[in-house]
């Protein structure tokens, strides 16, 4: 049976809103994909202006399906936040995404990098980042004038858009927020969320232990006919 595939439709063109093709062609491609989208999903998450989207198709040219690509991670600023099948800039006044984010997996080319490359240059992406976790490898483009040129170097690098920092530890891409904490996925939020719960246990158990103790004393100075309010 053949698959049908979602689709919008505008002004009577189809603009489908999937390539058929899987988010992610391994666990760890998949797993670096989830943790830099919903880093700074969280990281925007007050700013109703700022639309984070994994995996999602952009047709930047009305009229042209054929025109596409779906970064692993796109961030737009001045777009509102909200549920997309695909994201159709004509739709969406105009605005390309500013940031993108490309994470290699060892059936990537040499030949799709470089069109994905030309690809955000043509069409307005302003910061572009490729991190390669196999080869502990990471790139980046800024936009000067019409092209995006290599930034060097990339360690210790701030995004001017996100504001975050990147460094590479033994080949493991560090995404840092502006106020120094890391980038963590959720089993990792989940874990401290545990722990401070854990701890405010801890400390309510002492507390109560603090207070049944002091009640004891008052107490035992009550039998002995001394006022532990004046003492």
């Amino acid at each position: 049976m053949v698959q049908q595939l979602p689709r919008a439709i505008d002004d009577g063109i189809l603009y489908p809103e999937s390539d058929g093709q899987p988010m992610a062609d391994n666990t760890k491609q998949f797993r670096w994909i989830v943790r830099v989208k919903e880093g700074i999903d969280y990281w925007m998450r007050h700013r109703p202006d700022v639309f984070v989207a994994g995996d999602l198709l952009w047709y930047p040219v009305k009229g042209d399906p054929n025109i596409r690509m779906a970064p692993d991670v796109m961030v737009v600023f001045g777009r509102p936040k909200g549920d997309r099948g695909s994201y159709l800039q004509w739709r969406e006044e105009g605005i390309p995404p500013q940031v993108v984010f490309e994470i290699l997996s060892p059936g990537n080319r040499f030949s799709q990098m470089l069109e994905k490359l030309r690809f955000y240059e043509r069409y307005g992406v302003e910061e572009y980042y490729i991190y390669d976790p196999d080869q502990g490898t990471l790139e980046g483009f800024i936009r000067q004038g019409e092209n995006l040129v290599e930034i060097q170097p990339m360690q210790g690098w701030r995004s001017p858009y996100l504001g975050i920092f990147f460094d590479l530890v033994d080949g493991e891409l560090q995404l840092t927020y502006p106020d120094g904490q890391p980038f963590i996925n959720f089993s990792e939020a989940l874990e401290q969320a545990t722990q401070a719960r854990q701890q405010a246990e801890q400390e309510r158990q002492r507390a109560e232990q603090e207070r049944e103790r002091a009640d004891r004393l008052a107490e035992r100075l009550r039998q002995m006919g001394l006022d532990p309010d004046g003492l």
